[in-house]
């Protein structure tokens, strides 16, 4: 009887141990074709082709930026719309932070706000954004149409909107990088032209 239930035994391991290399198959299959998810681009906002809005701002370490002015750095600039207030925001902080560090090359990355000068610089110091430009401007965003947070607009060195969307993620950030490498508006619209259904 115990040699009778240790064949039985080994049996249903070995059945289970077959059933869970070809689930873990099919959750690969699954994954490759399942389209990646690009930042939301709202209908209303600003327009990819369009220059940034002629504005002079000072940024809290007190430099100015003029935002339509082609940088002479030659790099784009990735404008971060957050709120002291947002908590995916402040999630979305770390991601930031390594993604200047990765594409320092060719990007730089500002953050911006409206509201009190004094609750930004509380979070400036107390998330150690130092490294960042960080403006705060009511105008900038009612210029640009941003209407929810966090907000994304990739621009390149001459100042014309290349990509822009809504982020929640490392992913819809990075997807941006993508369709600006890509030279599309939004990882979708690369999509679409390949014929793969997001």
């Amino acid at each position: 009887m115990l040699v009778v239930s240790n064949i039985v035994l080994w049996i249903l391991v070995v059945v289970l141990c077959v059933v869970v290399i070809a689930l873990t198959r099919q959750i690969g299959l699954l994954h490759e074709r399942i389209a990646p998810a690009g930042a939301l681009a709202m209908s209303k906002g600003p327009k990819v082709g369009a220059q940034l809005p002629a504005l002079s701002l000072e940024t809290l370490s007190g430099k100015n930026m003029d935002l339509s002015v082609g940088q002479s750095s030659g790099k784009s600039r990735l404008f971060f719309f957050l709120s002291t207030t947002c908590p995916v925001c402040k999630t979305l902080l770390p991601v930031l932070k390594s993604s200047q560090n990765a594409e320092s090359k060719w990007l730089d990355i500002i953050l911006t706000s409206d509201g009190k000068v004094e609750d930004h610089e509380k979070l400036v110091s107390k998330e150690k954004l130092e490294q960042f430009p960080y403006i705060v401007s009511e105008e900038f965003g009612r210029e640009l149409q941003i209407g929810k947070l966090p907000y994304v607009v990739l621009a390149n060195s001459d100042g014309q909107i290349r990509a822009h969307g809504l982020v929640n993620s490392r992913e819809h950030i990075e997807s941006i990088f993508e369709a600006h490498e890509r030279g599309v508006e939004s990882i979708q619209e690369y999509l679409e032209q390949q014929g793969i259904e997001a």
